[in-house]
């Protein structure tokens, strides 16, 4: 099982020199979010201070840029980075798409295939001046006069998609290189939900095979010898996710309907998104992430084995000081070199 690794860094510097500390810690693959960041811009910047580990975005939005601008933008780094890109992709929510971006969102599975077929199309033919023409219902794209004179890294780079959702797990597992969760994701989830949906989407493509695919599971870790200490740094991210309404059945599969309910009548009373940390039980911490010692994390990431091809690993940051996050990650990262044995 590969260790990787989702860095966190208050400023754009702080964030290339974590990504340095693990790469040398052994991470396979550094990945960058979106929300607060451009995913895109901040993969370029890891690219350049890097050397050996793989850049993914986990994730980019796939429906905010245009594929052509995707495409490009995965050029770029991929060029940067040597042939060390991961394009992950996710759709994100409704609301954010519509009326924080003023995109269309409509029926993510469907727009989310468009998308990735004409990102995977530009690459092929963007150096050739062939006419694109590909129709489609949310990305229609037909480019003529286009050809980029510049050098293309790689026309396969890989494409990782986010899902939940049973239907856009299957699209994952069609379509996808790689398959990624979101920071909440148990064994038993991925055991029972998800790698059975991504195995029929497999299964309907002549070929192609389980191990054609890199299951990423994401797991939030919060290492400390206090137990309270550690319990407390991830109660702000579980009721960041609990605070969602679309993770209704996610929270219910793992016995914790009522506990959400609770996150969100905090959240409906006003409290931020980020600040939820009071409304989440210790049940739902010990269930959805993993908090405690070094053995006890170390032990909870070992029970992805045989299920998960990769984990990615995080420190928690909702709710939290940058004091607190910075040493949270600084945990993180001397259990992840002992993990790897790379002693650094």
């Amino acid at each position: 099982m590969r260790i990787t690794f989702a860095p966190w860094g208050e400023t754009l510097v702080e964030l290339m020199d974590v990504a340095r500390r693990a790469e040398a810690a052994g991470a396979e693959v550094i990945w960058v979010p979106e929300l607060h960041r451009s995913a895109t811009v901040a993969a370029a910047a890891l690219a350049t201070v890097t050397s050996r580990a793989r850049i993914g975005t986990a994730i980019a939005l796939a429906f905010t840029r245009s594929p052509m601008i995707t495409a490009l933008e995965a050029l770029d780094v991929d060029e940067l980075s040597g042939g060390r890109f991961v394009l992950g992709l996710g759709t994100g929510v409704q609301r954010l798409n519509e009326d924080w971006h003023n995109v269309r969102f409509g029926k993510p599975v469907g727009h989310m295939r468009e998308a990735v077929r004409n990102i995977r199309h530009f690459w092929e033919k963007c150096a050739t001046g062939e006419q694109i023409d590909l129709p489609g219902e949310y990305e229609p794209m037909r480019i003529r006069g286009y050809e980029r004179p510049f050098g293309v890294q790689r026309t396969d780079i890989p494409i990782y998609l986010a899902a939940m959702g049973p239907a856009m797990t299957r699209l994952s597992g069609a379509i996808g290189d790689g398959w990624i969760s979101h920071e909440l994701c148990s064994p038993r989830y991925l055991s029972e939900r998800i790698l059975p949906e991504l195995e029929t989407g497999i299964a309907g493509v002549p070929g192609k095979k389980r191990e054609d695919v890199d299951v990423v599971v994401s797991a939030c870790c919060s290492v400390s010898k206090d137990r309270s200490t550690a319990v407390r740094r991830v109660t702000g991210l579980v009721g960041f996710y609990a605070s969602v309404r679309t993770y209704a059945d996610f929270f219910a599969f793992h016995g914790l309907a009522d506990q959400q309910q609770a996150v969100i009548d905090a959240f409906r009373q006003g409290k931020g998104a980020e600040y939820l940390a009071d409304s989440v039980s210790v049940e739902m911490v010990d269930a959805l992430t993993m908090a405690g010692d070094r053995d006890q994390v170390a032990e909870r990431i070992a029970a992805y084995e045989g299920k998960a091809d990769s984990v990615k690993l995080s420190p928690p940051t909702h709710g939290l000081t940058t004091a607190e996050t910075r040493a949270a990650q600084d945990e993180l990262l001397s259990l992840m070199a002992d993990l790897t044995g790379s002693g650094s």
